[in-house]
């Protein structure tokens, strides 16, 4: 497995009242969540990479407003106007 280090200063942690674990996990989880959001991974890729799971995946976009399905209105009217 290849690592990736990304170097803060120091008051960054201070500023963000947060432990370097802390803001470890807030950088991973906002990657994966930008790359999901650009259909770059699946959900639950994205979750693995996260190291949480899928439920709690979820949880963080609906957090942060982040729709879950990718809903094409055109498609959704062709659906309906077959059923």
């Amino acid at each position: 497995m290849t690592t990736v280090h990304v170097a803060f200063p120091d008051d960054v942690f201070a500023s963000l009242r947060k432990s370097p674990r802390e803001v470890e996990r807030e950088v991973r989880l906002a990657a994966v969540i930008d790359w999901y959001r650009r259909g770059l991974i699946s959900q639950g890729r994205a979750a693995e990479l996260a190291t949480i799971s899928r439920a709690d995946f979820l949880d963080e976009l609906a957090a942060r407003r982040i729709d879950v399905f990718d809903v094409d209105i055109e498609e959704l009217r062709r659906e309906i106007e077959r059923a």
